[in-house]
């Protein structure tokens, strides 16, 4: 079944609709959907440089004993 949908009021309309068993089956769709798109972007982030000063102050906060082992 193909919907043409094309704001996001239409969506959230349309997910509302959806029986318990779709709701559920969209649920565990949309979270692979947007573990997916997560990965990406930070994988693009890390290979950019976006992350390297965090990863520093993590790094002397470390070297400091300014963190707690979990």
């Amino acid at each position: 079944m193909l919907i043409n949908m094309k704001t996001l009021q239409e969506i959230e309309e349309a997910v509302s609709q959806l029986s318990p068993e779709d709701l559920a089956a969209f649920r565990n769709w949309f979270a692979q959907f947007d573990a997916v798109a997560w990965d990406k972007q930070f994988e693009e982030d890390v290979a950019a440089g976006r992350l390297d000063e965090l990863a520093k102050k993590a790094l002397k906060n470390l070297q400091a004993g300014n963190c707690t082992d979990l």
